[in-house]
């Protein structure tokens, strides 16, 4: 009864803001639209739509309908598409989303061992998914998700691949260089650089500054990690990285990692999946080949631990 052109025009019809709009889209005439649904609604026995003027406004049913079509077109299209794989001889698509900054750069020493491992799978980054990866996942936008704070809900497994630690990075001249380790007090007079996230997503606050109270002097976010390291290193403010990145940067150029508190902030990183899809084969390939000590990690940083 209900049939997938359905679905895609109360979705298009949604999107556009008109009938006309959404059959331009589908490249059906809106006559033909209009019948199909005319016959939905008479086999349903209810309208999908009120229409006023000209204007269309989503009846409870069409809002059900609605929320059908956003959860199962996007498993539709990815089956057509893994399908169309197999036809083709292909093994199939791995999208990966990120929802951590500087996890980027640690990906992409995953990505070029694994292709070199699985010539048949195809590897998409979707960095719109920063820090909204779990809608992504459940709407089939994404396969993967690399984030340091997952949430556990029906449906999704999330798999620790390696510990870290969240480090203040100044540069090698600042009077807390030489420290063995930064009290939140200490970050009161210094100019913050984040990336631009919620403060209630960045560890800095969460598990270091707000606890006891603290502000930075002033607060400052920069996108990209090399803009930010050089931001540091020239003494415009200091950072919160993971201690791994910022030995990298301090290979080449004057900065250096702090602890934060006298016993660390301890992170890990999670590769998170449907839990319906973890027996593919080249998914545990990837999380198995994240897991391998040290392919990732500069040498440094291998036989360090959170104290």
């Amino acid at each position: 009864m209900i049939e997938r052109i359905h679905l895609a025009i109360v979705q298009e019809v949604e999107k556009q803001g008109s009938l006309t709009a959404a059959a331009d889209v589908l490249c059906v005439t809106q006559s033909a639209l209009s019948h199909s649904m005319r016959k939905l609604e008479a086999q349903l026995g209810t309208d999908v739509w009120l229409r006023e003027g000209r204007s269309l406004r989503l009846t409870q049913a069409g809002q059900y309908l609605l929320a059908v079509a956003n959860r199962v077109l996007p498993q539709l299209d990815l089956a057509e598409s893994r399908l169309q794989q197999f036809a083709q001889g292909e093994r199939g698509s791995l999208r990966i989303g990120m929802e951590c900054h500087p996890c980027y750069q640690w990906l992409l020493k995953i990505v070029s061992p694994y292709l070199a491992a699985w010539p048949d799978v195809d590897v998409d980054v979707k960095q719109k998914f920063q820090f909204g990866g779990i809608g992504a996942l459940f709407g089939y936008e994404i396969d993967m998700l690399v984030t340091p704070d997952p949430l556990f809900k029906p449906g999704l497994h999330f798999e620790p691949v390696f510990d870290y630690e969240q480090v203040l990075v100044v540069a090698a001249d600042h009077a807390l260089a030489q420290a063995g380790h930064v009290k939140p007090g200490d970050l009161a007079r210094e100019v913050l650089i984040t990336y631009p996230v919620a403060v209630d997503r960045l560890d800095i606050y969460t598990q270091f500054l707000l606890p006891k109270g603290i502000a930075p002097r002033r607060h400052k976010t920069i996108e990209t990690t090399d803009i930010m390291m050089q931001m540091v290193a020239s003494g415009r403010g200091v950072a919160a990285l993971p201690r791994w990145l910022a030995l990298e940067y301090a290979e080449k150029m004057a900065v250096v990692p702090v602890k934060l508190g006298s016993k660390g902030i301890a992170k890990q990183i999670y590769l998170g999946a449907r839990e319906a899809e973890l027996h593919t084969d080249y998914l545990q390939a990837f999380i198995a080949l994240a897991r391998a000590p040290g392919l990732a990690l500069p040498a440094a940083v291998l036989t360090q631990k959170v104290s």
